[in-house]
């Protein structure tokens, strides 16, 4: 039997480093692995980014295999996971498209201007002499 039980939350020291995962030591003879999945609270594309050989780190063990004696870890699970916000989400950078138009108005009606310019708009497009033919 494992003296690491499932739910347990230890340090370790990552050992090594694959694309999939980090290999963690918890003891002198005991090693875990953290699948990239585990890393971090949500998406990891390059392990490398987040964890390097030697750092020390707080691991939550998810399973323990008796037969093989592997054992899974997670350091996501140790860290509190981030409150859903439109902050959280990954930004893009804004682009400033071909041809865009920036508006500047007196007004703070927000929507209420661009109604105001759409009938304008709407008026402008029928008109003959503006038509391009």
């Amino acid at each position: 039997m494992s003296k690491f039980e499932i739910g347990t939350v230890t340090k370790g020291k990552v050992t090594g480093i694959q694309p999939y995962g980090a290999f963690v030591a918890l003891d002198e003879e005991t090693q875990g692995l953290v699948h990239i999945s585990e890393v971090k609270h949500g998406f990891v594309k390059d392990i490398n980014e987040h964890l390097s050989v030697g750092d020390e780190v707080n691991v939550k063990v998810l399973s323990v295999d008796e037969s093989t004696g592997k054992i899974g870890l997670s350091i996501r699970a140790t860290e509190p996971a981030p409150e859903k916000t439109e902050a959280s989400a990954p930004k893009k950078p804004a682009k400033k498209r071909q041809g865009q138009a920036t508006v500047h108005t007196e007004s703070t009606q927000g929507f209420n201007t661009l109604k105001e310019k759409l009938e304008e708009w709407i008026e402008q497009s029928n008109r003959e002499d503006l038509i391009k033919k």
